[in-house]
């Protein structure tokens, strides 16, 4: 991101207020989601593979979410509030290639401890770790 394209980082207090608003929204998306997936695999889904499925299940929910709203438009309904825009680093839309690998290396850096978004504090241009993996960058829209 520190080409001549001229976008800039969204401040620290954006990104928390639109995480937490995204979080809402996910929490909302995954308890509707998994009424189908109650009903059609059955009620108990607390142990063995009906547990392990439906944490598949969650992880694929909230990943088409995610996707979807990146690849078009480049913003989630959170995103959308807080003037946030995910997009290349050269400025461009992103693809659904590139989107699903940033959720991906997203998932394994929340799996670390939460290090791939700490890495923020620490980025020249304040992007998270999935994102500089990714060729991806949060622009202020």
């Amino acid at each position: 991101m520190s080409d001549a394209s001229g976008l800039r980082a969204p401040t620290f207090h954006r990104r928390l207020a639109s995480g937490l608003y995204e979080l809402l929204i996910l929490v909302a998306v995954v308890l509707i989601a998994t009424f189908p997936f109650l009903a059609i695999v059955g009620g108990d889904a607390t142990f063995g593979w009906r547990r392990h499925f439906l944490q598949l299940w969650v992880l694929g929910v909230v990943g088409g979410y995610l996707v979807g709203f990146w690849t078009h438009g480049g913003q989630t309904l959170a995103m959308k509030t807080w003037r946030i825009r995910l997009v290349r680093e050269d400025g461009g839309q992103v693809s659904t290639g590139r989107a699903i690998h940033r959720y991906l290396l997203a998932l394994l850096g929340l799996a670390a401890a939460g290090l791939g978004f700490l890495w923020a504090f620490f980025d020249r241009d304040r992007q998270f770790l999935h994102d500089r993996l990714a060729g991806t960058a949060l622009v202020a829209a």
